[in-house]
């Protein structure tokens, strides 16, 4: 990744969405607990995800919910259903259709809520304490961003971390407060990391900006490694009565 090229500037109209693509992410994926009978996905785009799961599951339940009513016609030729919605504007009636549900998915789709904590917390209110949530959300640590900030690059891109229609962004640390101040306890979290060229000439820098803030620098080199963070989440249970 070359820092010092300008790269887009940026379009004056946004994007309504992220194009749709066909890529299962199977490391996320790996995350979906065994045995299980209904999943809801969130962005479930053209149905990929769901397809990579139901060849292991046939039998399971694959519920997409999708924005884009063209992405939600190509979806419904693969998984169970699509329900065509923004789960951000979601009338209650229809939102508690989708429980019980023993897996949500949210494969890069957090980033791109206005309110994520409120989904999650609303997911929280209905979900049974054996449920699940597994996510993968792009890394605002990420060398390459910190990077581009250090040279004011900061520009918006068709896709990847600096997708122009993200809105929220998240660092190894606020993903765990996303979850947590939400009703919900992280069991399972790791980093999608790639080869990429120029980043050990990167880190060298991180660790030494880490040192001069009284940081440890190998926190901040594995902060800063993943592209993306995976995760698997579970109902924080309530705290027992006092006796």
């Amino acid at each position: 990744m070359a820092l010092g090229q300008p790269g887009f500037a940026g379009k004056m109209a946004r994007m309504k969405n992220t194009a749709m693509h066909g890529n299962a992410n199977h490391d996320l994926l790996g995350l979906v607990p065994k045995g299980i009978a209904r999943v809801v996905e969130v962005g479930c785009s053209s149905g990929a995800l769901g397809a990579a799961f139901l060849v292991d599951n046939p039998g399971v339940e694959y519920i997409g919910i999708e924005v884009d009513p063209e992405y939600a016609e190509t979806a419904r030729e693969i998984v169970s259903e699509v329900v065509v919605a923004d789960i951000e504007k979601m009338e209650d009636k229809s939102f508690e259709i989708l429980f019980p549900t023993d897996c949500w998915i949210f494969g890069d789709v957090l980033e791109h809520l206005y309110d994520p904590w409120r989904v999650l917390r609303r997911i929280r209110a209905s979900m049974t304490e054996d449920g699940s949530i597994v996510a993968c959300i792009p890394n605002a640590q990420h060398w390459s961003v910190q990077g581009r900030l250090n040279l004011g690059l900061f520009q918006y891109q068709d896709d990847g971390l600096m997708d122009r229609t993200h809105i929220r962004w998240f660092t190894r640390r606020t993903i765990i407060e996303l979850f947590e101040s939400s009703g919900f306890t992280i069991e399972e979290m790791g980093g999608r990391v790639f080869e990429e060229e120029g980043r050990e000439k990167v880190m060298q820098g991180i660790r030494a900006f880490a040192v001069s803030l009284g940081s440890d620098p190998e926190v901040a080199e594995k902060d800063a490694t993943p592209f993306q963070w995976l995760l698997r989440a579970r109902p924080t249970k309530p705290r027992p009565l006092p006796a």
